[in-house]
């Protein structure tokens, strides 16, 4: 049975939203809705016991209910884990940013398994499964899915903007150059069971 998450929409404000931070374990209140996508509600968040995360229990995820520009959280050992539906749009705008990134192929093999050193950094490529944790101090980075000028980058193309020391991650979660954090968002172990069920925690078999 899929434990449950809590669903975000993209329209958020990263300014606005800094002055949040994501308890883990606990209620996550949703902002207002940007234009083109629908109000959705918040689902309560599972949470293992202290015993199963401290061993890094699996968490099977339930993305039937996800639409395009919205981010489901679960938690696995501890961390945030984003599970993002991609728009068309923002997987055509992704090659066009590797000039501006840090490590655009993933060379970092510590930030990804090896099944999602492409592109998209996925095993879908309108799916993405990341840490949502900054790698700089460990904040928890907005998500600005949308493609429209942000107060942080006039040409944004969708991504993640840390409020805590302004690092920026494209919706694939690679990092910008010139910012304080070092690396992209790691991507963690996970696979599908079907088409609407991610296990995190477990590689697919054979992969690695």
């Amino acid at each position: 049975m899929a434990s449950e998450g809590v669903i975000e929409t993209s329209g958020d404000k990263p300014e606005n939203l800094g002055r949040r931070r994501f308890l883990l374990g606990s209620t996550v209140v949703v902002g207002a809705v940007g234009a083109g996508f629908a109000a959705v509600p918040f689902i309560k968040s599972w949470n293992p016991s202290e015993r199963a995360k401290q061993a890094g229990a699996p968490v099977t995820a339930d993305i039937s209910a996800l639409a395009e520009g919205q981010r489901l959280i679960y938690e696995w050992r501890g961390q945030p884990i984003w599970i993002v539906k991609r728009s068309p749009a923002v997987l055509a705008a992704l090659p066009t940013l590797d000039g501006e990134l840090r490590d655009p192929a993933s060379e970092n093999a510590d930030q990804q398994p090896a099944y999602a050193q492409n592109a998209t950094r996925s095993i879908k490529p309108d799916i993405s499964v990341l840490v949502g944790l900054c790698t700089h101090l460990g904040c928890s980075p907005e998500m600005a899915a949308e493609i429209r000028p942000e107060p942080f980058d006039a040409n944004w193309k969708g991504g993640y903007f840390c409020p805590c020391h302004k690092s920026k991650f494209d919706m694939a979660g690679r990092v910008y150059q010139g910012v304080p954090a070092p690396t992209n968002l790691p991507v963690p172990p996970h696979h599908y069971v079907d088409d609407n069920t991610i296990v995190i925690g477990v590689d697919p078999q054979g992969g690695a």
